[in-house]
């Protein structure tokens, strides 16, 4: 999104004037998103890392991948995104007719901020024969400069559609980039940007816990670093974590990822125990600052106002769906 359509619509916001609404505590929000869903045909996407209300009241609960597939074939005439903003924006990019709402602008995303499109136009110009791999946790505008997206779920099938000859560039996580690398024996480029939450684990913190609960089994995502997946006994993306524990007969164990999809684990597997692996600061579990900003409040509010709206220049628009396309079109090959 550019600067100017962010300020507009944030101008459009204060001009509605309910930035500073306070809600009747006694409203059953639960009830009011229902029914604006309807009187408004519009569907609710939202990540695993949103909070337990909005997982509830959604209609489609996934990770990056499962997002962006469920927004390219909706029927639906709004599509309002629960996540943070480059999920929303791969949502407009493949609904350019369609209105799409992100409840809270602000809930940006410390991976994709790491990658800023001119810094990598001339990463990227100094590597002239690599194709570019993207992690689809980046802007509209590192999109635009790749060949292909990814996600944590496809990334080892879309790695390995291209011949093993081709050199490539994977941008923007370092540690996913590292994994892949080792999973395909694939010697890529990385670009040195990472995921606040999933840099924070404390090593030493889960090794204490692995200690007084030997019985529980360490899953971690693969935006992890790496001496903490090292000690993983089950690697994955976020829905990869959640079938792990869905199949496996283990009944105990500490998740390396933001702290959002315990709430899909307990409920799928209420007889199992699942514990936050601890980051390396003072807080019991690692939450997403940027996905926690999004609140059923806020919710309620964006869909009744339709704001703050995803807008997009068609030519930043038309240039980032090129590689998402053929990402889509590779997972369903794949058969994921």
């Amino acid at each position: 999104m550019s600067t100017a359509a962010f300020d507009t619509a944030v101008k459009n916001l204060e001009t509605k004037g309910f930035l500073d609404i306070e809600l009747d505590p006694t409203l059953d929000l639960f009830s009011e998103i229902e029914k604006l869903k309807k009187e408004k045909n519009a569907v609710l996407l939202a990540h695993y890392y949103q909070e337990p209300d909005i997982q509830d009241v959604a209609d489609y609960i996934g990770d990056s991948l499962g997002l962006a597939q469920q927004a390219e074939k909706t029927k639906a005439d709004m599509i309002v995104f629960a996540g943070v903003h480059f999920m929303a924006e791969t949502a407009k990019i493949l609904n350019p007719n369609k209105k799409v709402l992100l409840p809270d602008l602000n809930a940006g995303c410390s991976l994709s901020d790491s990658c800023p499109p001119a810094l990598f136009k001339k990463f990227k110009e100094q590597h002239p024969d690599h194709k570019v791999v993207s992690y689809i946790n980046c802007s509209a505008g590192i999109k635009a400069l790749s060949d292909v997206i990814c996600t944590s779920s496809n990334a080892k099938y879309i790695v390995e559609s291209f011949p093993k000859e081709q050199p490539l560039i994977f941008a923007p996580d370092r540690n996913l980039g590292a994994y892949i690398s080792k999973t395909t024996g694939r010697d890529m480029v990385l670009w040195n940007g990472a995921c606040m939450v999933h840099e924070i684990f404390s090593l030493e913190k889960i090794t204490k816990l692995k200690v007084r609960h030997p019985e529980a089994k360490l899953i971690a995502h693969p935006e992890c670093e790496e001496p903490v997946l090292r000690l993983a006994d089950y690697i994955g993306s976020t829905t990869g974590l959640l079938k792990y524990t869905q199949t496996d007969d283990t009944q105990s164990y500490i998740v390396a990822t933001e702290t959002g999809i315990l709430h899909q684990m307990m409920k799928a597997s209420p007889h199992k125990t699942f514990i936050p692996a601890p980051p390396n600061n003072s807080c019991a579990c690692n939450d997403c600052p940027h996905m926690k900003l999004n609140t059923l409040e806020k919710l309620y509010l964006c869909m009744k106002y339709e704001q703050p709206e995803i807008l997009m220049e068609e030519s930043l628009r038309q240039a980032a769906l090129k590689p998402i396309k053929r990402m889509l079109e590779i997972s369903k090959q794949a058969g994921i």
